[in-house]
């Protein structure tokens, strides 16, 4: 039976991918199965899949990645094709004297055409490696940030996860309540029908079954909010019906066994401290680069150019001459004072990274020591509450018997029902609650245990 269930799961999960990629075809096979149960597994590998936050997340490395490719594509000459057109207006004039007497001379042509290649490449460009380097660790920023959703996006689907068991569960738990206590009423109606039992009996039976109606249906549309949501996170349509294998006391073996096993808070996988470390670097490699404003810059140049002058259109009748040039820039900054101010700027940011990643890595391991906390105190009460049920369930079936035998009263049993209905929802509470704060734990330690297959 279990390798049939697992069996379905997959099939189940292949209908779903293929239903992201042709929503026409999917429709056509889910309209065959009435609802698609997943597990956490399934769930996180369908979120991390389809969920457009991953899709930007991943665009954004490889624009940053493009980023880089463009810095590097500055070590490569640069070839360009320059033409240009004068027109003279009037001509530039100059007086010779000649046997005493002054002749004006006008210089020049009217029309003057040039065009030609030029090439320039860079020979000492530090400016130009700083900023190679820079983009390099841009690049790794934007992999941790892609990183960084991720793990947002397990502990919520994960939370979401857990809040549809937990919804589930409850809406079973007051669904079987709710058939209990009519049940009841239909034995004690009978019994009144036959005069056994006073009409007191009949109406708080009847009002105790009324009364678990609307919890019923809270909890019910609990269970579809529940639902949507972890759609919503999956990247799903709203209009698939989906459910959740499983229920809460399915984790309570795996809770105790985690409990034995305790490691201590280590903080060197948190995506936020990494962050930060990576903002450190980046603005180490910009100090770098603002540096390179106070250092020479040698770059090579070479031009094949062809010039006519002309005083009419006659295209057919000019005399093109051609020229070329090869040589050697060197620029050397002597005094600019805004340099000087940008690296002070950078290193005061520098130091306030610092500071403030001393401050987040201290909330941090209190948070994380409250969530264990919060694991422990929940452990307890699962024990607890466990036992509480337990009670409850036989303070019920003695309830049950006294009333039957005419020894206890309608309202000894209806308080063993409500006892009973409580204490299995505090139970599963506590549950949830430990599922909850060990999903915040793992985000905040960067526990990242999911694979997912990507083309």
């Amino acid at each position: 039976m279990r390798k049939m269930k697992f069996l379905g799961n997959k099939i189940s999960l292949i209908l779903l991918m293929i239903g992201v990629m042709n929503p026409v075809f999917a429709q056509k096979e889910l309209s065959q199965v009435d609802t698609l149960f997943l597990t956490l597994e399934q769930s996180l590998e369908v979120a991390l899949s389809s969920n457009p936050t991953m899709k930007v997340a991943g665009k954004e490395i490889e624009l940053k990645k493009e980023a880089r490719f463009e810095a590097f594509a500055g070590l490569f000459p640069e070839v360009s094709l320059d033409a240009s057109y004068t027109r003279t207006l009037k001509k530039q004039t100059m007086a010779m004297d000649f046997q005493g007497q002054s002749t004006v001379i006008e210089v020049g042509q009217k029309n003057s055409y040039t065009g030609g290649v030029n090439v320039s490449l860079p020979i000492f460009a530090p400016a130009l490696y700083k900023s190679i380097n820079l983009t390099k660790a841009d690049v790794e920023l934007a992999v941790e940030k892609a990183r960084s959703s991720r793990l947002d996006l397990i502990n919520q689907v994960t939370k979401a996860f857990y809040q549809l068991l937990l919804t589930q569960d409850s809406y079973n738990v007051l669904l079987k309540s709710y058939a209990q206590a009519e049940a009841n009423y239909n034995l004690i109606k009978a019994k009144f029908d036959q005069g056994s039992v006073s009409e007191y009996d009949k109406i708080r039976a009847e009002v105790q079954m009324r009364s678990l109606k609307p919890s019923v249906v809270s909890a019910r549309n609990g269970v579809n909010l529940a639902s949507l949501q972890l759609k919503v996170l999956m990247g799903m349509s709203s209009n698939l019906c989906i459910g959740v294998l499983g229920n809460l006391k399915d984790y309570e073996e795996t809770l105790f066994s985690e409990q034995l096993v305790k490691d201590s808070i280590n903080l060197s996988a948190n995506s936020d401290l990494k962050q930060l470390d990576l903002n450190v670097k980046l603005l180490s490699k910009s100090l770098q680069l603002e540096r390179t404003n106070f250092m020479p810059t040698l770059a090579a140049h070479y031009n094949y150019m062809y010039t006519t002058l002309s005083e009419t259109f006659r295209f057919k009748s000019y005399d093109w001459f051609p020229y070329s040039t090869i040589g050697l820039t060197l620029s050397i900054p002597v005094f600019k004072a805004s340099n000087f101010t940008k690296v002070k700027q950078t290193k005061i940011q520098m130091q306030q990274l610092t500071y403030n990643r001393t401050d987040i890595e201290r909330q941090l391991n209190m948070q994380a020591r409250s969530y264990q906390d919060n694991m422990d105190a929940s452990a307890e009460q699962v024990v607890s509450n466990r036992e509480s049920v337990r009670q409850a369930e036989k303070g019920r079936e003695i309830a049950k018997k006294r009333y039957e035998v005419g020894k206890g009263t309608i309202l000894e049993l209806n308080d063993s029902e409500v006892a009973l209905t409580e204490s299995q929802l505090t139970y599963n509470q506590s549950i949830y609650d430990y599922l909850i704060a060990k999903a915040d734990l793992e985000k905040v330690l960067g526990f990242d245990n999911i694979n997912v297959n990507k083309e």
